[in-house]
């Protein structure tokens, strides 16, 4: 199931800065990143509330115009993108996991992951149809439930399930278990792992906790929208 592999970089900030509002109401949420994300491999963007991470995260999958700096998918510089082949992009290439799942809440476990399915367009791979991806999140016999039917552990499953449907190269989390107990969080992280290891797309989760991050192979610490660490895991 692993997916071809790629030369060069997946995504890539340059010198990014991104301003909220003018004068001097205005906040510098992100000032002069360079960040680059290869083809693969985990990151954990880490930091305290308002260092920028969530920022970033939404600067790397294109929801966000950067104010100043280069932002490149694949070697492509997004500014060369009109709005319609940027959503195609996203659609096809780049999926998140929000902190809350964010179903369609008239939509059943399966429709969520068929809806996403069909949005990204292209052949399916038959492995990665609706209810597999159920079955392989454990939900397999939850695909007929609406999102009020789901616990929150099974939600963020779902949210995983309707990700993968996407077929990603890069799958963005912003904290994904953030409003899970620690035993069902540490569950879901497990999940995303192994599943990273099976579907082989770059990873990249916006944390707040420590712990979470030391289990990425790569932390990108952020404070005040600067990077001021980095480090390799083994």
């Amino acid at each position: 199931m692993t997916q071809p592999s790629l030369q060069g970089p997946l995504a890539a900030c340059k010198q990014v800065t991104v301003v909220y509002g003018r004068g001097e109401a205005s906040v510098t949420a992100l000032a002069g990143i360079d960040l680059v994300i290869e083809p693969e491999e985990s990151v954990a963007l880490w930091g305290r509330s308002g260092s920028g991470k969530t920022t970033l995260l939404h600067v790397l999958g294109g929801l966000l115009e950067p104010t100043t700096g280069v932002v490149e998918w694949q070697g492509r510089p997004l500014s060369t993108l009109d709005a319609v082949a940027r959503g195609r992009m996203r659609a096809a290439g780049i999926a998140y996991v929000f902190q809350s799942a964010n179903l369609l809440p008239h939509f059943t476990a399966f429709e969520n992951v068929a809806f996403a399915a069909r949005a990204a367009g292209g052949e399916l791979d038959r492995r990665l149809e609706p209810l597999a991806l159920l079955e392989l999140v454990g939900l397999g016999g939850k695909a007929d439930s609406l999102p009020s039917e789901l616990s929150g552990g099974e939600a963020q499953r779902a949210a995983i399930a309707r990700a993968l449907a996407q077929r990603p190269r890069l799958l963005l989390c912003d904290e994904p278990t953030g409003h899970l107990d620690t035993d069902t969080g540490d569950r879901i992280l497990a999940l995303i792992e192994a599943l990273q290891r099976e579907v082989g797309f770059a990873l990249v989760i916006a944390t707040h906790d420590a712990d979470v991050a030391a289990r990425l192979g790569r932390e990108v610490e952020l404070h005040d929208g600067r990077i001021v660490r980095e480090e390799v895991h083994a």
